[in-house]
């Protein structure tokens, strides 16, 4: 693991978990945590406990983009029809990397559940609540933290509601094994705690 890092992205979660009174101890590893399964095997813990930042869009009434932040346990992934009924978006879809800097300042691999460069509507797969501590990404591909799920849910200033996919825990479990097999490129998804799959 590597010293605690000046990078502007880490400073800006840092600074803004700081303003809402919680010191962060960020952890940044010489290894990528890229993927929720990488983060999961560097820092020891369940899949599960891996937050993705995964970024969708929907057009606002202007025509611009609006950003969604959704903060998804690992093996699970987003249902788009349950994401739009919590949000109330019509046309919502996954950001493209790009819209999702533009939108977040941070990149795919690194965004965090807060400290973007904007308000950022954010909703919370309940899943999360399963584990007393969970690991989020920290404005780099090899910086993360751990924090309870409620302490994340109040940063990240988050909506809890079901918007992942039903799946039977034994698929997800079988997912996760199949993904994780080195001779599948260690994968998930092609994902991160930051993007992996929708």
């Amino acid at each position: 693991m590597s010293d605690a890092s000046d990078h502007h992205g880490i400073q800006r979660v840092r600074e803004a978990a700081a303003r809402k009174g919680v010191d962060l101890d960020i952890r940044v590893f010489d290894e990528s945590t890229h993927t929720a399964a990488d983060a999961a095997a560097t820092v020891n813990a369940e899949l599960g406990q891996i937050v993705k930042s995964l970024v969708f869009v929907a057009p606002a009434d202007d025509g611009t983009l609006e950003p969604i932040l959704c903060l998804v346990s690992g093996p699970n992934r987003v249902d788009l029809a349950r994401l739009a009924a919590v949000t109330g978006a019509r046309d919502i879809r996954r950001a493209t990397a790009r819209e999702a800097q533009e939108l977040t300042g941070f990149s795919i691999g690194g965004i965090p559940p807060f400290g973007h460069g904007r308000s950022v509507r954010t909703v919370m797969d309940p899943d999360l609540g399963r584990f007393e501590t969970v690991w989020a990404a920290a404005g780099t591909a090899t910086a993360v933290f751990p924090v309870p799920p409620g302490t994340l849910r109040i940063l990240a200033n988050a909506t809890v509601a079901p918007i992942t996919e039903d799946r039977r825990a034994a698929d997800r479990e079988a997912e996760a094994l199949r993904d994780h097999d080195p001779s599948n490129g260690g994968m998930v998804g092609g994902a991160t705690p930051s993007n992996a799959g929708a």
